[in-house]
């Protein structure tokens, strides 16, 4: 690959393979790209902000590093928060022998990360699988695709901080404002006001601007990380059985209609839950230092890191348990944090359970920020009600400070309207995350029919190739990923009244609530955006670039001798 005369060489390319994209090998070039000398100040301008293409000029502040960017994605991942919330669902659900679905679960998210991750090479925008999908199939398609990602991110950061409840009273009795623990609608409603108290929290300092979210959230993730390795290596010195553990049922299934296979299937979720958001880093793209080559390795890294150090942890927990037929091991109330401090002792324990906490805050920090790039990105296309101030910067704070206001509150609603509802971890849980697998289903469809059409893989602007990219292996692993998301989907979205409705008075409107929800949500704003919204869909004229400023303005004007 060339080089701009007078530019460094010295950055040395990390390949596979080191044909253009559609050759045979994954590749992740750091080498500079091409250009002359005359331009090489707009095709670095280009490269770093690449919004030309969008018709967007660049508002948002550049500030985010590589680290910053890989602790996006791993918080909303969130080690901790995802083992420690939903560990009692799956051993009480299948056993020990769940934990096979972990490295089932990573397999089929890395064929998605890994989609991801050359879409985020090739497109360093904010709203990350909205303007994927912009690009790749029609406006509607990508408006659905942004549609369904806000909606269930709203969700999701309504589902994220009842985490706290689960870990808050073990750490102190205090924690439990309203009534007993033991009361499942009092344990419910602490779980609203101690998820409302974050809420509010996380509203605040997105607020405030990029570079304070992106430092909590990266010391945070600094603590999970030191936690989690703490946590493995306390657990693995109170090992008391093998490795086997793994394979036992304990008698779980014999009752179950289809058996320990249909209880697994179900007790699968409890790892589907976990692994997703590592879109995160790519979303923050307009806020990052070098995306193109930044965010594609952040996303993997989130990936990988969050399977081996959630698989070790959940698997020395099983093999140091004191006593696996503990009934609080498989129940909200007790979970992997009891397991924690009757394994490792209160001493050593109650610290590691306040960096759950800490875990708990930055995902559900991160959670927010990628909500509110999604709602800026479609409201400047002004693809949302009210997009003017949705989309409008602070001068001050150099981010969409109404967006943040926006989703915390509808995120405050959506708790509010679960009080009273014992069942609410899993059905605003369960509901959040199938919207997600449907908003990745439909990026990973898209990219599959371009490829499939010839239309990709697609140069950058200046003609150079992305720097990583999955050449030959792009189509079998597209297709895998497309095949892994209507598999989870379909696994999510069962009306399993496990699931969905557990416990008795019986309610059919919680039973098929996510499917319901779905259709009305995503089938009702569909309609509405092709009645109303995509009439004058368009970038806002106060984010419009000078390049889209001119074309529109040469339009106007109509034919000018000596012009083009």
């Amino acid at each position: 690959m060339s080089t701009t005369r007078g530019e460094s060489t010295t950055a040395s390319p990390i390949s596979i393979s080191t044909s253009p994209s559609s050759g045979p090998g994954i590749s992740i070039s750091t080498s500079s790209p091409a250009g002359s000398s005359s331009s090489s100040d707009s095709a670095n301008s280009a490269n770093s902000h690449g919004l030309d293409e969008y018709g967007y000029a660049p508002k948002l502040e550049r500030s985010i590093g590589s680290f910053a960017s890989f602790a996006a994605g791993v918080s909303y991942i969130s080690i901790l928060t995802g083992t420690f919330q939903l560990f009692y669902f799956g051993y009480g659900t299948a056993g020990p022998a769940y934990l096979w679905s972990w490295p089932m679960v990573f397999v089929g998210q890395l064929l998605v990360a890994l989609v991801f991750a050359e879409l985020s090479s090739r497109f360093a925008v904010a709203g990350s699988l909205y303007n994927w999908t912009k690009q790749l199939a029609s406006p509607t398609v990508a408006w659905v695709a942004g549609w369904t990602m806000l909606i269930a991110s709203i969700v999701t950061l309504s589902a994220v901080v009842l985490a706290f409840q689960l870990t808050l009273p073990q750490l102190w009795s205090g924690f439990q404002f309203v009534g007993s623990a033991d009361d499942p609608v009092d344990y419910a409603l602490n779980a609203v006001i101690l998820g409302g108290v974050v809420i509010v929290f996380t509203t605040v300092v997105n607020a405030f601007g990029v570079k304070l979210m992106s430092r909590i959230n990266s010391a945070g993730v600094f603590i999970e990380l030191i936690a989690a390795v703490a946590i493995i290596i306390l657990l693995a010195l109170h090992v008391k059985r093998g490795p086997g553990v793994v394979l036992e049922t304990r008698g779980i299934g014999v009752d179950h209609p289809g058996g320990y296979f249909g209880a697994f299937l179900v007790a699968a979720l409890a790892s589907g839950y976990v692994m997703y958001g590592f879109d995160t880093a790519s979303s923050l793209g307009e806020e990052t230092k070098d995306p193109r080559r930044t965010a594609p390795r952040a996303v993997l890294r989130a990936v990988v890191a969050s399977f081996v150090l959630g698989g070790l942890i959940l698997l020395l927990a099983l093999m140091s348990a004191p006593d696996l037929d503990d009934p609080l091991i498989g129940d909200a109330s007790g979970g992997l944090q009891h397991l924690v401090l009757t394994t490792v002792g209160g001493g050593f324990g109650v610290p590691f359970l306040a960096c759950v906490v800490v875990a708990v805050l930055v995902c559900s920090l991160a959670v927010h920020t990628a909500t509110v790039r999604m709602a800026f990105a479609m409201a400047r296309d002004n693809n949302l009600p009210f997009a003017e101030q949705l989309a409008h910067i602070s001068p001050r704070f150099k981010t969409p400070v109404v967006p943040a206001v926006v989703v915390g509150v509808l995120a405050l609603v959506v708790l509010v309207v679960n009080v009273g509802q014992p069942q609410i971890f899993t059905v605003i849980t369960s509901l959040a995350v199938g919207m997600i697998y449907l908003a990745y289903l439909v990026v990973t469809v898209s990219l599959l029919v371009a490829r499939l059409r010839g239309t990709w893989p697609r140069p950058l602007p200046d003609g150079t190739r992305a720097p990583f990219s999955l050449g030959r292996w792009g189509l079998p692993v597209n297709v895998l990923a497309v095949l892994w998301g209507v598999a989870m989907m379909t696994n999510l979205l069962w009306p399993r009244r496990e699931v969905y409705n557990a416990s008795e008075p019986y309610h059919w409107y919680l039973q098929y609530g996510a499917v319901l929800f779905i259709v009305v949500v995503v089938g009702g704003g569909a309609l509405y955006y092709r009645a109303r919204l995509r009439h004058r869909s368009g970038v806002l004229a106060s984010h419009a670039s000078h390049a889209s400023h001119a074309s529109h303005a040469s339009h106007a004007e109509g034919s000018v001798p000596g012009k083009g």
